[in-house]
């Protein structure tokens, strides 16, 4: 990933209701979700509001969609999210090790934890 790339995506995840968006497809994995059902799961999004993120996730190569009979089908791109933090770690914390071993002590906590329950939405707040 390069800088450009990185900074489309960082831009697309700060908003709220995108990362929620994310958060809610990256859950769903390869299957995805029908554009109706992430407007129901993330209820209080106009249609056309809705489109605008997606658009804007799509855009900067974090989700996919696919047509399956008359619907629009939104997956996340876990190698896209990765190549982010990857980029986050490598290039902009230049692999520091005090960066790294917090990362890696987070990692372990998170393990180490049930998974948390967002909800349909997704947007308690972390």
């Amino acid at each position: 990933m390069d800088r450009d790339q990185a900074l489309n995506a960082f831009s697309a995840l700060a908003h709220g209701d995108r990362l929620d968006l994310v958060r809610l497809l990256v859950r769903h994995g390869a299957e995805g979700l029908a554009a109706g059902q992430i407007g129901a799961a993330l209820g209080g999004l106009t249609a056309s509001r809705l489109s605008f993120h997606l658009a804007a996730l799509e855009n900067a190569s974090l989700i996919t969609s696919r047509r399956v009979a008359r619907n629009v089908i939104y997956a996340a791109r876990p190698e896209a999210l990765g190549g982010l933090l990857g980029y986050l770690m490598r290039d902009c914390c230049a692999s520091d090790p005090q960066i790294m071993d917090c990362c890696e002590r987070h990692r372990a906590k998170l393990s180490a934890e049930p998974a948390p329950d967002h909800g349909a939405a997704g947007t308690e707040s972390t």
